[in-house]
């Protein structure tokens, strides 16, 4: 069966020639040093890390998983040798703060690694994974003392990070949380309670493991407005910043998982652990949205990485099995049958899976690329700006990215008939690794109330317009290219009852605030498709202008673009009368009546 390989073609298409990758490092703060030869060769490196190093450990995570011993964590054959790679070739540090140890490279560069290495291996790929959201956290609340403290070992990696926020009966609902935090005579305060479902709580691939924890303060308020945020470590730093004694944070056991079995999900006890706050008192939960969102675009990563991963062995698996004859008059007449990619149906699966993966790449770059100039523009006003339109993008990115990687994997697993059941292809691991991801860091539900409740909705609809608008610009600049038609025309009428739609569900809202909740999983769908129409629009644009020996790879891009349009896109029909039919049709049953 083949292995992953990095789709490195179809990542320079994306980074250079749909969003000027070399323009976009030039206006970053020391980003000139990121030129095209450097990228180039940190993404060919990085591939054959992935390919050669990481790929390789996939299927041994998921058939060994990872052993606990009375709270120690023994991660999968190989796990920690390839950590011991990652961090001594640099890759930890890579598109970090120079000030702290890191080469300060762009994120995005940061994250098309992320993106290799977790269609490489996805369970691996989460212990360096989780640092990154850990590291912005101090990075932006923490205090200077601080920062020397953690980020430098964090971004060596030497040090890894964790999120701890789920209790046994708060998952969502943070304001429920138990876990509580007594202030000590030397500023500390001891922590006290459990958390579950912590990814990469306790591993041994790592000399020490920082954990962000949100507690309550004796003095808090009830709700979310009583949260603070901790830094937990699980041993003790010494004066000089190394580690020192053990903390009384200990895993008390590992989660039994439907997938991601290299990950070592545990079950975290706080017994008067030594814990530093992060930022105000009682403002934990802002804090922790830093982390959360940056988890939350790694989660649309991790649906990126499925979906291409499964389309990878699904192709190759079609051009090899040999089953039935064309229609149309037999392909392969030396043959005792035809390959399977002949037949309409397997081609329906191949390309839904292909053009779920490729527009998730585009849609994740770009978001990316909204990160570089948040957190590093000069003009506040454009820091602003990008920060409400990847506000809007998050939840999108996150939900609709993993919710059609879903069904690519289960479509690449439909390829194989009875044998994408057996264990051997490797196919079903990627659905079960990839259910996940529909549930983490916020589920579908929680991101659509996010998105059309508090993103659309409580601004007039103004983050909306925001990227309307871009779509609106794009068409306008295509209006005399008759090729474009096809695209723009479709996509002007959806830009325009986007809007529409969002009137009409706020109106109802006025009457019903279920409205909300009954259209927002419908709504946040819709608005997948149609920002994902965009980017394939933009990807048929780019492609028809190229002037490049590679012709077969730029007709692709637009016969691609073309199927998503003609044969993905008509969803959005079904979705319009299902958000307009309303709450009744929800709410009316009496809970009796279950």
């Amino acid at each position: 069966m083949s292995d992953y390989k990095v789709p490195l073609r179809d990542i320079q298409f994306v980074l250079y020639e749909m969003f000027d990758y070399q323009r976009h490092c030039e206006s970053l703060p020391g980003g000139d040093e990121a030129g095209p030869e450097l990228v180039n060769a940190v993404l060919e490196e990085g591939a054959k890390f992935c390919e050669k190093v990481i790929a390789p450990l996939n299927a041994v995570g998921d058939r060994e998983g990872c052993s606990w011993d009375d709270g120690v964590v023994t991660t999968p054959t190989g796990f920690k040798e390839a950590y011991d790679q990652y961090v001594e070739a640099g890759w930890a540090s890579m598109s970090h703060d120079p000030e702290f140890g890191g080469q300060g490279l762009p994120e995005s560069l940061g994250s098309v690694m992320s993106e290799m290495l977790g269609s490489a291996n996805w369970a691996w790929g989460m212990y360096p994974g989780l640092s990154h959201g850990a590291m912005k956290t101090l990075d932006q609340h923490g205090t200077d003392e601080q920062k020397q403290t953690y980020l430098t070992k964090l971004v060596e990696g030497v040090w890894t990070g964790t999120m701890c926020l789920t209790e046994a009966h708060c998952g969502t609902d943070l304001g429920m949380l138990r876990t509580k935090a007594d202030p000590a005579a030397d500023g500390s305060y001891k922590l006290s309670g459990t958390k579950i479902f912590i990814s990469a709580g306790e591993h041994d691939m790592a000399e020490n493991i920082v954990h962000i924890v949100l507690a309550r303060l004796p003095d808090a308020p009830e709700g979310t407005k009583g949260i603070s945020l901790f830094i937990v470590p699980k041993f003790l730093p010494d004066t000089d910043g190394n580690i020192g004694e053990r903390n009384n944070v200990s895993c008390g056991s590992l989660e039994h998982k439907m997938g991601i079995h290299g990950n070592a999900t545990c079950v975290m006890n706080f017994d008067g652990a030594t814990g530093y706050l992060i930022g105000p008192a009682n403002r934990g939960l802002n804090c922790m949205f830093t982390f959360m969102n940056t988890a939350r675009l790694g989660t649309a990563t991790q649906g990126l990485a499925h979906a291409e991963l499964g389309y990878q062995k699904s192709l190759a698996y079609a051009k090899d099995r040999l089953q039935m004859r064309s229609l149309s008059g037999s392909k392969n007449p030396n043959g005792p049958a035809d390959p399977i990619i002949v037949h309409p149906d397997v081609r329906r699966m191949l390309m839904t899976q292909r053009a779920f993966a490729e527009g998730a790449r585009m849609l994740i770059y770009y978001a990316s690329l909204l990160v570089d100039v948040e957190h590093h523009s000069e003009d506040e006003a454009v820091r602003n700006e990008t920060s409400e339109l990847l506000a809007f993008l998050t939840p999108i990115a996150k939900a609709f990215c993993t919710e059609t990687a879903f069904e690519s994997a289960n479509l690449g697993m439909q390829c194989f008939g009875g044998h994408g059941y057996i264990a051997e292809w490797g196919m079903e691991q990627n659905v079960r690794d990839c259910r996940i991801s529909t549930l983490y860091e916020g589920t579908t539900g929680i991101q659509a109330l996010d998105l059309l409740g508090r993103k659309v909705l409580m601004t007039q609809g103004e983050s909306l317009k925001r990227f309307t608008k871009i779509v609106h610009k794009f068409c306008q600049a295509e209006a005399e290219n008759t090729e474009m038609n096809e695209f723009t025309q479709p996509l002007v009428e959806l830009n325009k009852e986007w809007g529409e739609l969002t009137m009409h569900i706020g109106l109802m809202a006025m009457e019903n605030p279920d409205e909300v909740g009954a259209a927002s999983v419908d709504y946040l769908m819709y608005s997948g498709y149609v920002t994902l129409a965009y980017f394939w629009a933009r990807a048929a644009a780019v492609a028809m202008q190229a002037e490049a020996e590679d012709k077969s790879f730029y007709q692709s891009k637009i016969k691609m673009a073309r199927f998503y349009f003609q044969r993905l896109l008509p969803r959005t029909r079904g979705l319009v009368p299902s958000i307009k039919s309303g709450a009744a049709n929800l709410m009316d049953l009496e809970e009796a009546e279950f």
